[in-house]
């Protein structure tokens, strides 16, 4: 079965979900991280699923592993920041290893398209 729309892929709205939490935990951070932490998670995070979009629509299996590697990228990126956020005191360790372990799911599967393409 060949996927039609890139809102059809797993990876795709598991990145959509780890979005939202990103977002919901960085309403509560401090208003000095406005512009610092809080954006950077957010860019990072809203990146995983936006690239996993344009890849699909480039129809092109080298184009498409170019975007999948840099939402890869992304993912590692975001880790990194709620590790930091951790350190902060901004973010629980209960979350810390709920969104570590979402975030590696989503790497595990981003991997795994790229091997099959």
């Amino acid at each position: 079965m060949k996927v039609k729309d890139y809102k059809d892929l797993k990876i795709w709205q598991k990145g959509i979900e780890i979005a939202d939490k990103i977002y919901s935990i960085t309403d509560r951070f401090p208003k000095s991280e406005l512009y610092g932490l809080v954006v950077q998670m957010r860019k990072a995070v809203v990146s995983i699923p936006s690239n996993i979009a344009e890849g699909f629509a480039r129809n092109h299996n080298k184009e498409y592993k170019q975007f999948l590697y840099i939402s890869l990228g992304s993912c590692a990126e975001l880790e990194t920041q709620l590790i930091i956020s951790h350190k902060r005191n901004y973010v629980t360790k209960k979350d810390l290893e709920f969104l570590a372990e979402e975030i590696n799911h989503e790497s595990r599967m981003i991997m795994s398209l790229i091997k099959r393409l």
